[in-house]
């Protein structure tokens, strides 16, 4: 039998919840109901829904307190909200969108409007999802931070390397320096290695680019490579920059995600790789990654 989608509704008004729960649950999907903010938030403790319909509106904490919260959760940080609110005032639609909301509806709700936004964005909330899959099928480890070190988002290998970081939604204060020092006018370095990782793993951050105002796209490494590049530089006589290139070259690596592994442009990395097939004697990149393959594997019998 086919799992069905959770759709969370949290509403203090009983009416409200008894006309959402009849529609939603007639559309085959499966309804939770929270009364209230805080409840929504020990209820997504137990399980993560899918996608939560959420009044602004409420007593004590109010839907935009009960966004944001959730919005801190690692484990709901894609899960799409959207606001169901009696208020059209433009104020109130931002301060949705700026609690982390993804959509809006005023009520009195027409049940196959709602029905119909919900669908929409759980086919998008599934598309991202495989989009960041993809990626890290490609070995591209990947997450978003803002300024303040919270993690806004990864790629699911990303989150295996972060490790505990991952869990708690922030990254180590170290790496949060690091990431912070990007937002200043004159930029921080575009790698850094924490001098206590998250998840115990040696690994290597690099900036890839800024993805919006407050957040800031950085792409993991694990670290056991210097042991590799220092082989392929003494046994092959290449520079230790070549010794980069070629490792994340028999690796699979393209040119240009070597590039951003490495902080270098594209065309410096073209430069490079003339350079390491003249001193293998090799005329294309295959030739070259099987001999770093062959040097590494030697290295390893001995």
């Amino acid at each position: 039998m086919t799992a069905r989608d959770i759709v969370l509704v949290v509403d203090d008004s009983p009416g409200t919840l008894g006309m959402l729960t009849d529609a939603i649950e007639e559309a085959g999907l499966t309804v939770l109901v929270a009364v209230a903010g805080s409840a929504a938030l020990s209820l997504v403790e137990k399980i993560t829904p899918d996608v939560i319909l959420l009044d602004a509106i409420m007593p004590g904490m109010d839907g935009f307190e009960t966004c944001r919260r959730l919005k801190q959760l690692p484990a709901m940080a894609h899960v799409p909200v959207i606001f169901m609110t009696g208020l059209s005032e433009t104020e109130h639609i931002v301060n949705g969108f700026a609690a982390g909301g993804v959509d809006y509806v005023t009520k009195p709700i027409a049940p196959d409007e709602l029905v119909a936004r919900i669908r929409v964005h759980l086919a998008n909330a599934r598309l991202t999802q495989s989009a960041r899959a993809a990626l890290d099928a490609t070995g591209r480890y990947l997450l978003g931070a803002d300024r303040q070190g919270r993690i806004l988002w990864s790629t699911p290998q990303a989150a295996v390397l972060l490790g505990g970081a991952a869990e708690s939604g922030q990254l180590p204060a170290d790496v949060g320096q690091w990431v912070a020092s990007l937002a200043a006018p004159e930029g921080g370095a575009n790698r850094f290695v924490p001098a206590s990782p998250p998840g115990g793993r040696a690994i290597q951050f690099g900036f890839v680019g800024r993805t919006g105002p407050n957040e800031f796209l950085l792409q993991l490494a694990e670290t056991d490579q210097p042991a590799q590049e220092l082989t392929l530089r003494d046994r092959l006589g290449l520079t230790a920059r070549e010794g980069e290139v070629l490792m994340w070259l028999a690796r699979g690596k393209s040119n240009r995600d070597i590039a951003e592994i490495l902080g270098l442009s594209p065309r410096t990395v073209n430069k490079h790789l003339e350079t390491i097939y003249d001193k293998l004697g090799v005329e294309n990149r295959t030739a070259a990654a099987m001999l770093a393959l062959r040097t590494l594997d030697g290295d390893r019998g001995h």
